[in-house]
């Protein structure tokens, strides 16, 4: 695994978008405000369209799909084309 992964954690973040909801899983250094981190990055990004629902540390499995980069793609995204 990479460096920085063994120092990092991983994390899901519930929140909508303009009312419809979207999740993100990251991975963020340890020691970090993640609550804090994302807030302010999905300000950055959204502006007033976005609320913060829920942040919370992955759970085995979602930690899993992640390393693997098999977590499920949001078909809205272009970059998470469905089949």
């Amino acid at each position: 695994m990479a460096t920085f992964f063994k120092s990092s954690r991983v994390w899901v973040i519930d929140f909508t978008w303009r009312g419809a909801p979207r999740r993100w899983v990251k991975a963020y250094p340890d020691k970090t405000d993640v609550a804090l981190e994302v807030s302010a990055e999905l300000k950055r990004l959204y502006a007033n369209a976005v609320r913060v629902h829920a942040v919370r540390l992955a759970t085995d499995e979602e930690e899993t799909q992640f390393i693997r980069g098999t977590l499920p793609h949001n078909s809205y995204c272009p970059t998470g084309r469905g089949a």
